[in-house]
This record gives C-alpha cells, structure tokens and sequence, in this order.
C-alpha cells in the first residue's frame, strides 16, 4: 500500500531589501522549501522514479543528498562535530542517490528535516565571517558566507534536476 502526500510546504519569498545574512538565509529556506514542494503529492514509488535512462537520479535521492550535504557543510565542515555521513558509506559514495524499494520518503525528509533545524542551530552561532571549525576534504578554509552561497547554489542545481524528473512522473511544471 502507497501513501500519496498532500501537505502544503510554506514556501516564502525572500525579501528585496533585507541585510547580507538574513538574504543569504532567505534564499537558502527558499530553495529548500522548493525542494520538498517538487515531492508534494507523490507517493513513494513516484518519489523513487528515475530522471530518465541511463541516470538513476530520482526525487527521493535528492531529498537524501541534501540531507547529506547540509550534514557535510554545517555538522562537519562549519562546526567540526564529525558527524560522519548520512547515507553515504566508503563503498558507496553516493548511496544518498542510489535508493532502493525499501528507502522511504518518510524517513528521508525527517533526516532532511532534522539535518536542516541542526544546521539553523549551528549557523546561528557564527558570524558570516567565522572560519569553519572542521575541515573539508579539500583542506581549503571555509567561512560561513561562502557556506550558504555554496549551499544556494547547490539547492538550485538539484531544484533544476527536481523539476525535470517531477514533469517526467505526472507533467507538474512551475516552481
């Protein structure tokens, strides 16, 4: 038996005349509120459907990386907890996009959801200007500013693989 989701994500504009980090954080909750809205109303077979072959780029692999990714740049690069991957694993770098028949949307926008309040509560507690506490694989520095530009830009990439792949499961267009 398949649930078909029809809650409401509030999404809100970012405003046009607001400070540096209240536009970066606006823009941010944005593309994350634009991310869930792609999945409104789909079950979890509809969340799991591919992009279109060869790629196996699905809605739900999305919601998974991101949970990844806001893991990887606040827990571990910005505040240095060493949190370890999500999803991924050393033998699957990116089992956060590989789902499976038994990876539900349920357990992953909780993950999400819970990678995102973590991230606000860190962030919170530095300045645009803060180095990162942890390290990234790269060994580069990294300030909070950079940070959410990166994390906007990601969001937006993934929002555009999103919509392809939700047009492509019932024909919804638009943001």
């Amino acid at each position: 038996m398949t649930t078909q989701r029809t809650e409401s994500v509030l999404r809100v504009e970012p405003s046009t005349v607001s400070g540096e980090r209240e536009a970066l954080e606006q823009w941010l909750d944005f593309h994350r509120a634009t991310l869930a809205r792609k999945c409104e109303g789909l079950d979890d077979a509809q969340l799991r459907t591919p992009s279109a072959p060869p790629s196996d780029l699905t809605l739900l692999g999305l919601v998974r990386h991101m949970a990844e990714v806001e893991n990887g740049w606040f827990r571990n690069v910005l505040a240095g907890e060493k949190a370890g991957r999500v999803y991924s694993t050393e033998e699957d770098r990116d089992r956060d996009l590989h789902v499976t028949d038994t990876d539900t949307y349920e357990e992953a926008y909780a993950t999400w959801q819970a990678q995102i309040a973590h991230a606000r509560t860190l962030a919170a507690g530095h300045g645009l200007d803060d180095l990162a506490e942890g390290e990234h694989r790269s060994g580069e520095p990294f300030n909070l500013r950079w940070i959410y530009l990166h994390m906007i830009e990601e969001y937006a990439r993934h929002n555009g693989h999103a919509d392809l792949i939700r047009e492509r499961i019932d024909g919804a267009t638009g943001d």
